[in-house]
């Protein structure tokens, strides 16, 4: 699934590709797809007309400002968009078509069609689902270690299911949390509550420094993602943890291994990343 580096990438591909353009009309081609309003019809009519001003991003969800209403887009699995000249052939599995004024259209494609789409007037999507009750956004400026202690500090819950909960900090998944961990030094299954004021800060840089890369480097391209323009993200060569399994840390140089936590599957270093707090004399990250 898209985490937060690659919804961001995509947010700011189709900012160029599409922002200012107009909606002629919508063709949607899987109606569950769309769940507000839930007939395909009435979702076609609501976009007609309408321009799309900006594309934003909120958490891994994508939202099209357009004239007094906002289109909620959510990737899923495997969900990408791309600009295409009408003339050219419709690719399997694209669900939903943009028919923009220029000539142009904005594509929707999806091999799993877990992708879902809501429209909203804009002001009342922060109040409803999917939107209501997400947490903390780490690129925000507002984000700080003192409001991610005082966040989720208290909880005896285990460092890695508390970072994927989206109600808890927003658009974390398992790249970026197992990578994030590893650079802070703090094992996955830490309990929230045993940290230090110390690794609250480490955990905060960690947070930020690995989000960021990944946005500079357009994303990890695992599987299947690729930008508005079909091009990949690069972060998976700078990849620490994740996807490491049996490979040296670059820290340490024991091997990274991988384990299961809430379902997930969970790669780290048992030297850099112990269970208990860490000494004086461990090494420095």
């Amino acid at each position: 699934m898209p985490e937060l580096p690659e919804v961001e990438t995509v947010v700011r591909t189709l900012n160029r590709l599409v922002a200012g353009k107009t909606i002629d009309r919508v063709s949607v081609l899987l109606p569950r797809i769309i769940r507000r309003p839930a007939e395909p019809e009435a979702f076609a009519a609501a976009l007609s007309g309408q321009t799309i001003q900006r594309i934003e991003r909120r958490a891994k969800f994508i939202l099209f400002r357009l004239d007094g209403l906002t289109l909620i887009s959510h990737l899923r699995m495997e969900g990408r968009y791309g600009v295409y000249r009408a003339d050219e052939p419709v690719e399997k599995h694209t669900h939903v078509i943009f028919h923009l004024t220029d000539g142009t259209e904005l594509r929707y494609r999806d091999v799993r069609q877990f992708g879902t789409m809501d429209i909203f007037r804009t002001g009342e999507e922060l109040n409803l689902p999917p939107l209501h009750k997400l947490g903390l956004e780490p690129l925000d400026p507002s984000f700080t270690a003192a409001l991610l202690e005082q966040r989720i500090g208290t909880k005896s819950t285990k460092l890695k299911p508390l970072l994927l909960n989206q109600e808890a900090i927003a658009g974390l998944g398992n790249i970026y949390v197992d990578e994030s961990l590893h650079r802070a030094g703090l094992h996955p299954e830490r309990p929230a509550n045993s940290l230090s004021a110390g690794e609250w800060e480490k955990l905060h840089e960690a947070i930020r420094f690995v989000l960021q890369e990944a946005v500079d480097a357009g994303g990890t391209s695992i599987k299947s993602y690729v930008n508005g323009q079909g091009e990949m993200g690069m972060f998976q060569q700078r990849l620490l943890a994740y996807g490491q399994t049996g490979k040296p840390c670059q820290t340490c140089g024991h091997l990274i291994e991988k384990t299961r936590l809430g379902g997930r599957g969970t790669h780290y270093c048992p030297n850099c990343q112990t269970l208990s707090q860490p000494g004086p004399t461990q090494r420095a990250r």
